[in-house]
């Protein structure tokens, strides 16, 4: 079984930063992809970024340049950081491990930009 735990959220100014950190438990981490996704208040959930298993990576284009996702393997952790924060960056953020048919989310962490 694995549990993904996220934390970091917060409030923040626009043009402000933010790390988020995900822990995840169970052996399977090292070799799953990684993935950050978010969720605005009456929006779907979308994908914002994910790091494969040997470090490559994928944005979404409303994050690219400001946004940067990595994992540290030897902690179970993956990483998001995020800087020149918008108020559409607004959400709850959710972490993300898929492994064949196996999936699992964390809990969320809340994410507001106030201008």
């Amino acid at each position: 079984q694995v549990q993904l735990v996220e934390s970091g959220g917060g409030l923040v100014q626009a043009g402000g930063s933010l790390r988020l950190s995900c822990a995840a438990s169970g052996s399977i981490f090292r070799i799953a992809p990684m993935g950050w996704y978010r969720q605005a208040p009456g929006k779907q959930r979308e994908l914002v970024a994910e790091v494969s298993s040997g470090g490559s990576t994928n944005y979404a284009d409303s994050v690219k340049g400001r946004f940067a996702i990595s994992r540290d393997n030897g902690k179970n952790t993956v990483y998001l950081q995020m800087n020149s924060l918008k108020r559409e960056d607004t959400g709850v953020y959710y972490c993300h491990l898929a492994l064949g048919l196996r999936e699992y989310w964390g809990q969320g962490t809340q994410v507001t930009v106030s201008s």
